[in-house]
């Protein structure tokens, strides 16, 4: 009986695949060309152009409330003249060179008025926003997070929501004396409901994720994970529920200015100019045509703003 041949492992191997052939008359072997590139690479634009590029309407709302901005600063500077001195010898007196945008009944400057009204919408809507977002944050983390105090805070809020913000606003200012901070007050009781629903709906979704059942099992303590894990991902959709909560204060306040329920009359803002010319609104629709313009650009500077805001925070809109 014959012994077995035993092959090395190079007997084993497969053949070499045969060579390519030189092309005739060449030296060197045949190289198929290259193929061109069907897509051109992607190149990012950075820096500021790059983001005003990728997100026009939020650097159109941007610069608009930039503008405003500066307007409510240099207000002293900007040619204008005591808001509040009275001149009856130049009443209603319609705009021109002397008086930019006319005069109103009590011959006060409406282009000095409307100016400085500027810094009370700009400082009632982003006050409104600030105090409402911190306040229904909280409330809704833990609405959200805590099972036992979900019934309880959610019920308060729903009962609050149950009445119109403009009610609420008239009916809270009818308790106190009118002045800025009572007018934020009001506003900012009203709003708050509806960023404490927004944060609890994204909570509630949160809560159920792989990362936090994982943080709950590593005993990790109830407002650590909130901290850590669940705030982190509730600013970004609360930064652009802000920027409406700020202009819809705005408008708040300018209804609350014209019916009589907000600032004083002495105080020059949008609401209380348009309220002074209602009565000549057939015969001096100036006196009403500029406040009402500052305040529109104002608020579609801050909608426009928060529509670029959501565009860009959002990952599913990218």
């Amino acid at each position: 009986m014959s012994a077995p041949v035993l092959t090395s492992p190079a007997t084993e191997r497969e053949p070499p695949p045969p060579e390519r052939s030189a092309a005739p008359g060449s030296a060197s072997p045949a190289v198929a060309p290259a193929l061109p590139d069907l897509l051109p690479d992607i190149k990012q634009r950075g820096g500021i152009l790059g983001l005003l590029r990728r997100h026009p309407t939020a650097a159109l709302g941007a610069a608009l409330l930039i503008a405003m901005v500066l307007i409510a600063v240099l207000a002293p500077y900007l040619g204008t003249v005591d808001p509040t001195a009275l001149a009856p010898a130049r009443r209603t007196r319609v705009p021109s060179a002397e008086h930019w945008f006319g005069t109103d009944m009590l011959g006060r400057d409406i282009y000095s008025r409307v100016i400085f009204g500027t810094r009370v919408s700009l400082t009632v809507g982003i006050a409104v926003a600030t105090l409402a977002s911190l306040a229904g944050l909280t409330v809704g983390l833990i609405a959200g997070f805590v099972r036992l105090a979900d019934s309880i805070l959610m019920r308060v809020m729903d009962g609050v929501m149950s009445i119109p913000p403009i009610l609420l606003a008239i009916a809270l200012m009818a308790l106190t004396r009118g002045s800025i901070g009572n007018v934020i007050t009001a506003i900012t009781i009203a709003e708050i409901p509806r960023v404490a629903r927004l944060v609890r709906g994204i909570v509630l979704s949160l809560r159920e994720l792989p990362y936090v059942d994982a943080a709950v099992a590593a005993g990790t303590r109830t407002p650590m994970i909130i901290l850590r894990h669940i705030l982190p991902n509730t600013l970004a959709p609360m930064t652009v529920q802000a920027t409406y909560i700020c202009a819809s204060a705005m408008i708040v306040e300018a209804i609350l200015s014209f019916i009589g329920a907000g600032v004083p009359p002495i105080t020059p803002s949008w609401g209380n100019i348009m309220a002074e010319g209602r009565a000549l609104w057939q015969v001096k629709p100036f006196i009403v045509f500029f406040p009402a313009i500052f305040l529109s650009t104002t608020v579609l500077a801050v909608n426009l703003l928060g529509d670029g805001l959501r565009d860009a925070l959002d990952p599913r809109l990218a």
